[in-house]
């Protein structure tokens, strides 16, 4: 947790997730949302009542996911 933010503490209520579909996105579709400077909320088009994940930039950089690809800056 970057600067010992919860993340998980974050309310995401408004957050907008965006998706990033490599195909046709018939298994699934990874959405992304920041929710913070230095948050991101990761969850499932498929799964909406599935609680997304929650990554600093640095981790989702970890894990090779580019938030450019969602049309989000860094």
């Amino acid at each position: 947790m970057q600067n010992g933010t919860n993340l998980y503490a974050l309310d995401i209520s408004g957050a907008s997730f965006v998706k990033a579909c490599g195909g046709p996105c018939t298994e699934g579709c990874v959405t992304l949302a920041r929710i913070g400077e230095d948050a991101w909320a990761l969850g499932d088009s498929k799964q909406p009542d599935a609680q997304p994940l929650r990554f600093t930039t640095q981790e989702l950089d970890a894990a090779g996911i580019d938030p450019a690809r969602f049309g989000h800056g860094v």
